[in-house]
């Protein structure tokens, strides 16, 4: 019955934290400043889902919106949906935000249970910036015409709102941590006998 108990509540959080990713998207884009540069809110959602459920829940989490995506429920900012977005020039976001849920989720179970806010901070920005534009350039580079500098550069103008989300989601998961310990299980230690 534990399992049983187990495996339902690990559905119901990536069930809720893909609807969460889902509903950040809502909004659309939000221009910020006077760069006029679109910030979506949709990879907070990620990191998020990785730095509070983990690894395997929080990719889970992803690969459930981009399935329902895949369907044609438009759950993506701007309500976009369908297969037709797996083949424009942001799929490599999409892949990235799987690859930088787990990234930050299997990082996290190494600084959990006390979750210091400066580790929280560089497991975030490593996954939820890094890992995401990595896969977001590899995607431009196979979807566009663009040059490698070109594709690099075109990330910039988005670095100061995704390092707000990262913040954000930082203080988010080490209140979730300090509330809820064992959301995800640290990592075991080994002793020398």
């Amino acid at each position: 019955m534990s399992s049983s108990r187990s495996t339902a509540r690990d559905l119901a959080q990536i069930a809720v934290f893909a609807a969460l990713i889902a509903a950040l998207g809502l909004p659309g884009a939000i221009t910020v400043g006077i760069s006029g540069v679109p910030i979506t809110l949709q990879t907070l959602g990620v990191i998020l889902a990785g730095a509070v459920l983990g690894a395997r829940k929080g990719a889970g989490a992803v690969l459930v919106l981009l399935a329902l995506v895949a369907l044609g429920l438009p759950l993506l900012s701007g309500g976009r949906g369908g297969l037709g977005v797996f083949a424009g020039p942001t799929v490599g976001y999409l892949v990235g935000w799987v690859v930088g849920a787990f990234v930050i989720g299997a990082a996290t179970r190494l600084i959990v249970p006390r979750y210091p806010l400066w580790a929280g901070l560089a497991v975030n920005a490593v996954g939820g910036i890094v890992v995401i534009y990595v896969f977001g350039v590899l995607g431009l580079l196979l979807r566009t015409d663009l040059g490698v500098g070109a594709a690099i550069a075109s990330t910039g103008a988005y670095i100061p709102g995704d390092l707000i989300k990262v913040v954000v989601a930082t203080v988010v998961a080490k209140g979730v941590h300090r509330a809820y310990p064992g959301l995800i299980a640290p990592r075991r230690t080994t002793t020398a006998v």
